[in-house]
């Protein structure tokens, strides 16, 4: 198992440096031969995270007929990013993930899960044309709080004083106390590894600056008049569920709650999300 799941996505890149300066990393699926031809979806994953985050779902997407594209972000995993962590602004990265779209079979279905979800909401106020709907996967109308933002107090003095690998040993010395980590298969547990190493410290420094800084946002977000969905695993633990809730309230969007999924549902609990997922995009295309 190198990564999440199996797949039948190709890795490929996306040369984007005419419109955003970047060359971006994807998986890209494309649409069963079987199924009715649907819109492409865009999928981008969150802070520590990469494209792999979503191999649970781009098979079942792709049988429902979509093309699936999942991309990492700058300086994620197969991703080059900038060597300044001041240029891994919400606004920057959200210009990169404008470029893919344009790229791709535009207007798409865009997903952001997690800090992704600040990102895509930046690209789609910013552009609204170049999307269908847009789903906030397990994200939030402004900068993170609670457990998770003490997380990320103790990680920054770790990549200062010794880079990714220092970040890496002392997030796997917590993991160990989880019974699931140490469950889990060893081809699995060396691919995360050699994917966060992979990744850029500036990145890492730069998305988590912008991840505990980023205002709310939720108007401006409305106003692009686009179709949206809002959903969260059942025991999300980075914005909660009520503030997940509130903020579909806001936006006069689909709320849905994945059973059982706490910060990610695509990954706990694949199938129902592929569900959630297929059953909004049809009824926008609708």
């Amino acid at each position: 198992m190198r990564q999440l799941a199996p797949h039948r996505a190709q890795s490929r890149l996306l040369d984007v440096r005419d419109a955003a300066e970047a060359v971006v990393a994807v998986l890209d699926t494309p649409p069963a031969p079987d199924a009715p031809r649907r819109a492409t979806a865009l999928l981008v994953p969150g802070y520590t995270g990469t494209k792999e985050d979503f191999a649970p779902v781009l098979d079942g997407l792709a049988d429902r007929g979509h093309r699936v594209v999942a991309m990492d972000q700058p300086g994620q995993y197969e991703s080059v990013g900038p060597d300044e962590p001041a240029a891994y602004t919400v606004r920057w990265l959200g210009s990169v993930v404008r470029a893919v779209a344009a790229s791709l079979d535009a207007p798409v279905h865009l997903l952001g899960h997690s800090f992704g979800g600040l990102v895509v909401r930046e690209a789609a106020i910013a552009e609204p044309a170049l999307f269908r709907s847009v789903t906030l996967l397990g994200s939030g109308p402004a900068a993170i709080g609670g457990s998770r933002k003490d997380r990320m107090a103790y990680v920054e003095p770790l990549l200062a004083a010794g880079g990714m690998q220092a970040v890496y040993d002392g997030v796997e010395q917590l993991a160990r106390l989880d019974p699931t980590w140490s469950a889990s298969p060893a081809e699995l547990r060396e691919f995360l590894r050699v994917r966060f190493l992979a990744s850029s410290g500036p990145g890492l420094k730069g998305m988590g600056d912008a991840l505990l800084n980023e205002p709310d946002r939720v108007d401006e977000l409305r106003a692009a008049g686009l179709p949206m969905l809002v959903c969260h695993g059942e025991h999300d633990d980075a914005w909660l569920p009520a503030t997940q809730a509130a903020m579909a309230r806001r936006l006069g969007s689909r709320h849905e709650v994945v059973a059982g999924a706490v910060h990610s549902p695509a990954v706990e609990a694949p199938e129902d999300t592929v569900e959630v997922l297929a059953r909004f995009w049809a009824d926008v295309e609708s």
